[in-house]
């Protein structure tokens, strides 16, 4: 078990994500909540101007494999500070509802497990690596937290807007 991180380690926007980090598994229950959703379902906005879910699933997944390379180059002793992440930009480009739910669905899972690999294999020393992206400071033991608590964040999300 890695240690919560402390608000030194990374801007105070982001425990909006570590602090629903819990005991509980997002991704376990993000996999639950994901085989109740249909195809078609999947195309659901909750308002015209939203995204829809194969989008809100896109970005979640999209999120995660920015915030995993930002682990690994801090974590690996890169010291060039990275750029900032747009959503709007990814979602754009990803063009997401012309893939099917079951395509976001797998591809989530396999970026999940190659996230959880990645700080499995992690070396001791490199937890509290720090450097800047988006003109912000993390260190690796932040980026940890900051994944599954986004993801937590979006099926809370989903369950309150969507479903």
């Amino acid at each position: 078990m890695i240690e919560r991180p402390q608000p030194t380690e990374v801007a105070s926007y982001y425990f909006t994500y570590i602090n629903q980090v819990t005991g509980d598994d997002p991704i376990a229950e993000s996999q639950l909540l994901f085989s109740k959703i249909s195809e078609e379902k999947s195309l659901h906005r909750y308002a015209p101007e939203k995204w829809s879910i194969r989008q809100v699933l896109n970005h979640v997944t999209d999120t995660e494999r920015a915030f995993a390379f930002r682990a690994l180059w801090f974590a690996r002793g890169f010291d060039t500070p990275l750029p900032s992440y747009d959503q709007n930009v990814a979602a754009t480009g990803a063009e997401a509802n012309h893939i099917s739910w079951a395509a976001h669905v797998e591809e989530f899972r396999g970026v999940r497990l190659s996230t959880i690999s990645l700080f499995r294999n992690m070396p001791p020393q490199a937890w509290m690596r720090s450097g800047i992206a988006s003109g912000n400071p993390f260190t690796v033991r932040a980026v940890a937290y900051i994944i599954p608590g986004h993801v937590a964040h979006h099926i809370s999300l989903l369950r309150e807007r969507y479903l």
